[in-house]
This record gives structure tokens, sequence and C-alpha cells, in this order.
């Protein structure tokens, strides 16, 4: 017979609906910053400002702007905005859940790396790695900071996923061997998406003609090193996708074939969308669809992979003994 005692032990522990939905509705507005500032990128707008930060050409509001002006303090803006949702988010995890759920821990994370956000686009600026700036030291800077952007939009998106599921952080070390394989899986798509970006800044920096010229330029020996490196992008998404089957197969088994299918889908779309990047030559409208793409294709798989890694455990099958 159930253990009654046992389910009586495990109490539900999901947040309000409300602060679900606010913390995707963040998630949603970070995809929009990402995306706007894909479009100061490809518009050569990361000077539009100066080299000042945190004000615009030493003004707190520019009165008379430029358009690269209006795109990058618009980018500013966001950020902004997203800075005060993060607070919210902040107060309202800890005023609406308990001692130890892991909701608390993701939310803290998220914004450590939304403060280390604002700290490495602060530094891009200041450094001056902007607009046509090719240096070893922009790549790298603009490496780091594409890197922390997609930790900060998975860490946002496992925020509300435990708000969903409540569960709490102890119940989070289970699986390791899944662990593991999601975690290989989640770094390579990483470094698909870090890869991409710099593709596509080699795009904006060095525009081709033609799709012949985009790929004698990266083969020939004297091209800059930037577009010799565009083939780093196609060899990892392959690569990745091996893993991503894999853990669709594993939520397919745990009964997560709904987002699974959902990833699938992502991840043929992007092929597609690299696809026609590349025949029409990267044009700013089509990077940012692109990357519109990327960036929900990043939030299913890591919701996937949590549902894989973390499955949740419900009073009723936690009480199925029988005496």
């Amino acid at each position: 017979m159930v253990d009654m005692a046992t389910a009586a032990a495990v109490p539900l522990r999901r947040a309000p609906l409300s602060l679900v939905g606010f913390a995707w509705g963040v998630v949603a507005w970070n995809v929009l910053v990402i995306l706007w500032g894909a479009v100061v990128r490809a518009t050569g707008s990361g000077a539009g400002c100066g080299n000042h930060w945190p004000l615009c050409n030493g003004e707190v509001i520019p009165l008379a702007p430029r358009v690269d002006t209006i795109i990058e303090f618009t980018h500013r803006c966001m950020t902004g905005g997203a800075a005060f949702l993060m607070i919210g988010l902040l107060v309202w995890v800890f005023r609406g859940t308990v001692k130890g759920q892991a909701a608390r821990t993701m939310v803290v994370i998220s914004t450590v790396l939304l403060v280390n956000e604002a700290f490495l686009g602060a530094l891009l600026v200041k450094l001056g790695y902007v607009t046509g700036n090719q240096s070893v030291g922009r790549v790298v800077m603009l490496a780091v900071h594409l890197s922390n952007t997609l930790l900060l939009a998975g860490a946002l998106t496992l925020t509300a996923h435990l708000l969903g599921t409540g569960q709490m952080w102890r119940e989070l070390g289970v699986n390791g061997g899944r662990k593991l394989w999601a975690f290989v899986g989640l770094a390579a798509t990483l470094v698909v998406g870090v890869s991409g970006s710099l593709a596509a800044l080699g795009d904006t920096l060095f525009p081709a003609s033609s799709l012949r010229d985009a790929f004698v330029q990266d083969f020939t020996a004297g091209s800059p090193w930037l577009l010799r490196l565009r083939g780093v992008h196609p060899v990892s998404a392959v690569i990745a996708a091996m893993f991503v089957i894999w853990l669709v197969m594993e939520a397919r088994q745990a009964g997560a074939g709904r987002i699974a299918g959902w990833v699938l889908g992502l991840l043929g779309f992007q092929f597609l969308l690299g696809v026609a990047d590349l025949l029409l030559l990267a044009p700013v409208w089509m990077q940012v669809v692109h990357l519109l793409g990327a960036d929900l294709y990043w939030v299913a798989l890591v919701t996937l992979a949590a549902g894989v890694v973390w499955p949740v455990e419900t009073p009723a099958g936690l009480a199925s003994s029988r005496g």
C-alpha cells in the first residue's frame, strides 16, 4: 500500500505562477537585449557613445544624437532595464520561496553574471574594442563577453525552470553520468554560440562580394586570422548536434518528449538559418534572425538538460513503495 506519511512529508514547493511567469519574462527581455547587441555590432554602432560609460558622449541623455548613438544608447537603456528586472526577480524569488530551494541559488548566480556582463560591456567600450577594431584583444574580450552572455541566459532559464519545479538544491546532486554528458553537450553548444558570433564579426569587418570570395577568404594564407577561424563554427555545430541527439533520446525515455521535440525542431531550423546566412552573405537582418533562433534554441536546450539531469520526483513517485 502507498506510504501516505512519506507523501505528506514531501510538500509541493512550486512558486506562484505569477513569479514563474515573471522569471520567464526576464529571460525574454534578456534575449531582446542580446539581439539588440547584435544590431550594435553589425551596424558598427559600438562607439556611438564614444568611450564614455555609463554616460553617452559625456551626457546622461544625448541631446543631438547620430544614428549610431541612438542604436548604442538604446542598448544601454535596455541593459539598464535588465538590471532593474533582475533586482525585482532577486527580491521576489527570496520572498516567494523557502530556504534551500534551488531557484534561490540560480537567481544569485544570474545576478552575479549580470553584473559581470555590465562590467565586460563597459570594458569593451573603454578599451576601444568596437566598430572596426580588428585586434586580438577585441576577439578575446568579445569571446569572454559572449560566453558570459550565454551563461547568463542559461542561469536565468534555470531560475525560471526551477521555480516551476520547486526543487531543493540538495535534490540536484544526482545522475552523475547524465550530468557529465549534459555538461559536455551544453559546453559544446556554448562554443557554437561564441564561434558563431565571432564569425558574424568577421562578416561585418571583412564583407565578401560573393559566396566564392567568402570561401577564398577563409582559406587564403594571407587572410586575417579572424576569417580563417570561421570554419570553427560549422564544425563545432556538428559536434554539438551529436550531443544534443543523445540528450533528446534520454529525454524521451524520461517522458520529456515535448520539449525534446522543440529542441530538435529549433536545431534543424538553426542549420537552415546558417545555410541561408551563408548564401545571403550575412546581411544584418539575417544575422539577427539567426541569433534569435540560436537564443531560443539555447533556452530550450538548457531547459531540456535540466529536465534530464534533475528529473522532478513527485510525492506520488517517492511514495510508491508497498508494505
